[in-house]
């Protein structure tokens, strides 16, 4: 699974919790000074630089450390030679927080279409591909559901309920109707929907068909539904009626 593959939860404890974090102005003071420093900064250093105790400065870096916004270590500081234990010192953390409310999984659709272009063959044009590999990544989603659920085969209800927690996962924010559908109240593509809505509709069916081909869930199906939240909904595949000859 590439990086951009991977989901963010439809809000994410993690950013939610750095972010947090970064509220009292004295912690978000100590991680503008370790990040600006580009080196890595002991204790001591940061206490002076915000004028408190070594021992406030430990309390609120270990926190933003615990919030995943600072790293740390124990190597030596220059060229000095230190008689005893090491300093702790801090770095900032090699990551991105990201809030977006709604979900956006632009990284996602960035991917396809990247993709669609390398892989783009003679015969097929750049939209068909885009449509090709969206499949495909929505078969790998559902896959990866499925071989943490383990669920064996699906009938209906299973199949709905899986389907809800991998939609839930992309950001979809997925609602059961009381006919059964699925309807989503967010397109995590969005606003880059609003100005190709042919593409990236045609790409957002073809990743949940292809979510619900690696789900194995043979008994619903993703189909058009303009005007909603999401252009796609899930519905039970209706079962032929048979016909009894009198």
């Amino acid at each position: 699974m590439t990086a951009s593959e991977r989901p963010r939860e439809a809000l994410d404890i993690t950013a939610v919790t750095a972010v947090a974090a970064l509220e009292d102005d004295l912690r978000r003071r100590l991680y503008t000074y370790v990040r600006e420093a580009r080196r890595p900064v002991a204790r001591d250093e940061a206490a002076a630089a915000a004028g408190i105790s070594r021992k406030l400065a430990a309390f609120h870096l270990d926190k933003l450390v615990r919030a995943g916004l600072l790293t740390f270590g124990f190597d030596a500081v220059g060229d000095v030679v230190r008689v005893g234990r090491r300093p702790k010192l801090y770095r900032p953390a090699d990551t991105e927080i990201h809030i977006r409310i709604p979900a956006r999984q632009h990284e996602i659709l960035a991917d396809i279409l990247t993709d669609a272009v390398l892989a783009e063959s003679g015969g097929e044009s750049a939209r068909q591909a885009a449509v090709r590999i969206a499949g495909g990544a929505g078969e790998r989603a559902g896959s990866r559901e499925r071989d943490l659920a383990r669920p064996g085969r699906l009938g209906t209800e299973r199949a709905l309920t899986l389907a809800e927690i991998v939609l839930t996962r992309y950001g979809f924010e997925p609602v059961r109707a009381a006919d059964g559908r699925i309807q989503l109240r967010n397109c995590p593509f969005r606003p880059l929907a609003a100005k190709a809505p042919g593409l990236v509709c045609g790409i957002n069916h073809a990743f949940l068909t292809g979510m619900l081909t690696g789900l194995g869930a043979h008994t619903i199906e993703a189909a058009p539904a303009p005007g909603a939240g999401c252009c796609v909904e899930l519905r039970p595949v209706p079962v032929p009626v048979r016909r009894v000859r009198p």
